[in-house]
């Protein structure tokens, strides 16, 4: 009684064929994250002889840039010319990750500061 007449017919041919079709999507959309990007808040690279200055500025320009990114793809997303919200979501998330790493270097910095501060001569 198994094989292929007990599928259904062309109904479940179709079924088959869309859930084909959505395990490729998902396939081509992890590739596309796990592509390298130009500049990211997890990969500055410093540059040879910069300084502290140079490769802060670094990071927040590519923090910059994946917020960028995620607004541009929300805005598209909102006006329908993106239609891949797993795509979308991804990018957000990954902008309010970048975001959070930050803020969290930001608050390590001005630690550092007010000790320095306070440490006496």
């Amino acid at each position: 009684m198994s094989g292929i007449g007990a599928i259904g017919g062309a109904g479940s041919v179709q079924q088959i064929i869309a859930l084909r079709q959505q395990i490729i999507d998902r396939s081509q959309l992890l590739q596309e994250l796990h592509q390298p990007r130009e500049v990211s808040a997890t990969q500055v690279q410093p540059l040879a002889g910069g300084g502290f200055a140079d490769t802060l500025k670094t990071a927040l320009e590519g923090v910059n840039s994946v917020q960028t990114n995620a607004a541009d793809l929300s805005a598209g997303y909102e006006r329908g010319e993106v239609t891949d919200i797993a795509k979308v979501m991804m990018a957000r998330q990954e902008a309010g990750v970048a975001f959070e790493a930050t803020l969290q270097v930001r608050n390590k910095l001005l630690s550092a500061y007010q000790d320095i501060m306070r440490m006496g001569i």
